[in-house]
């Protein structure tokens, strides 16, 4: 008898536990690619050639031109990946893109500087710094709300193109 409270207790905790909240659950389309448009200042989740999700986000807070080096401010251009995924970011969720790649580094050796890295899509980005300059070290910013579906979304390895 005593052993059949106990599947009982534990049936009824699996069960009580699979109905919470599915908000960390994505089951639609693969995101196939993201689009960065940094002038326009939106990106883009793909599925081949269908647009999933767009966002408004925020940049480096130098936001012409290509990454160079450690500090410039700059996001990077051009095509990376999705690399790591971080739930304990500093800045709410975050997935890592895989800046520096080798022209990277090699350019900024030829300058005597470093790259620089940790480069991610993440959270904390406030309501009212919508329509603000951007203000980030040279990663791409949304609301935390965008981030949490975006963290759902995009695995590890999709292709990321990020263009001026």
């Amino acid at each position: 008898m005593k052993s059949l409270t106990t599947i009982l207790a534990i049936l009824s905790l699996v069960f009580m536990a699979s109905c919470g909240p599915k908000r960390y659950q994505y089951d639609g389309p693969e995101v196939t690619q993201i689009i960065v448009n940094k002038g326009a200042r939106k990106m883009y989740l793909m599925h081949g050639t269908e647009i999933l999700k767009s966002y408004r986000i925020d940049l480096g807070f130098a936001p012409e031109g290509a990454k160079e080096f450690e500090g410039d401010g700059k996001t990077p251009e051009g095509r990376y990946v999705i690399d790591r995924r971080n739930p304990k970011s500093a800045f709410y969720l975050s997935i890592g893109i895989s800046y520096p790649n080798r022209q990277n580094v090699e350019a900024a050796a030829a300058a005597g500087r470093k790259p620089g890295g940790q480069i991610f899509i993440h959270g904390g980005r406030r309501a009212q710094d919508r329509d603000g300059p951007d203000w980030t070290a040279g990663c791409i910013s949304v609301s935390n709300r965008e981030m949490r579906e975006i963290f759902t979304m995009v695995r590890l390895g999709t292709v990321i193109d990020i263009n001026p």
